[in-house]
This record gives C-alpha cells, structure tokens and sequence, in this order.
C-alpha cells in the first residue's frame, strides 16, 4: 500500500492549477505546502494533495522526466472517472486514452487515461469490485 509519491514537475504554478482541476472531481481537494527547511538537509520544497485530512500526492520543483511515471488515482464511480477526465482536458491534459472499459484487463474495470503538462502519465480508474455497491 502506498502513503505518498513525490513528483518532480518544471514548472510548479502550472502543475499545481492542473492538479487542483484534475483532482477535484475525484474529491482529491486538500492542499498543503511543505516548506523543505522543516524536514532533514536537502528535503525539496513541496505541495501536496490529499483528501480527508491525508496528503498522499506531492509535487516539487525539479527535473520533469515525462512518461517516467504512470500515476493511477482512484475513482469512486464511472461518473467521476468521466469529470476527472474532462477536468483534466479542460486544464490543458494531452489524451491518451478516453473513458472507457479495459477488458485487457479485468471485465469491470473502466478508466480514462491522460498525459499532465509535464507528460506524466495519469489514470483515473474505477474498478467496481473495489468499491461497495
């Protein structure tokens, strides 16, 4: 189980307004700024994500390595899979991979897959048998 990424992006203003865009229909709407001088020598400055008091999503400033990393953020229903996806476009996300069912891998599976403006890619997926019906 993961607690927290780190994610290095060029530029920190714009990954910031579309991360606030993209996440927010999945409910990923706390932000917090970490100031690096709190943590031991040669922690980055952060800004964080999170929902219900929890960051778990972080950006910093620094080398952005494009496909480097595939980031998948949990939907709660196809509806919100659909938002998020249309949020992310909307905030200047590249598609790669519009709403839909992935059979390649499981027959309830349905995600939406985009590219951040540093060519991070993003998935908001809803598998069902994760979630209570």
């Amino acid at each position: 189980m993961l607690d927290h990424v780190f994610l290095p992006v060029s530029d920190i203003a714009r990954s910031i307004a579309f991360y606030r865009a993209a996440l927010a229909p999945l409910g990923i709407t706390d932000r917090l700024d970490y100031d690096g001088r709190n943590g031991p020598p040669g922690h980055p400055d952060l800004k964080g994500f999170g929902a219900n008091g929890r960051m778990f999503f972080w950006l910093r400033e620094g080398e952005a390595k494009g496909q480097a990393a595939h980031i998948g953020f949990v939907a709660g229903s196809r509806e919100e899979v659909d938002t998020a996806y249309a949020a992310a476009m909307a905030a200047g996300a590249e598609d790669n991979g519009a709403p839909g069912a992935r059979f390649h891998y499981a027959s309830r599976y349905y995600a939406a897959n985009v590219l951040d403006p540093d060519g991070y890619s993003l998935e908001f997926v809803f598998k069902s048998w994760q979630h209570s019906q």
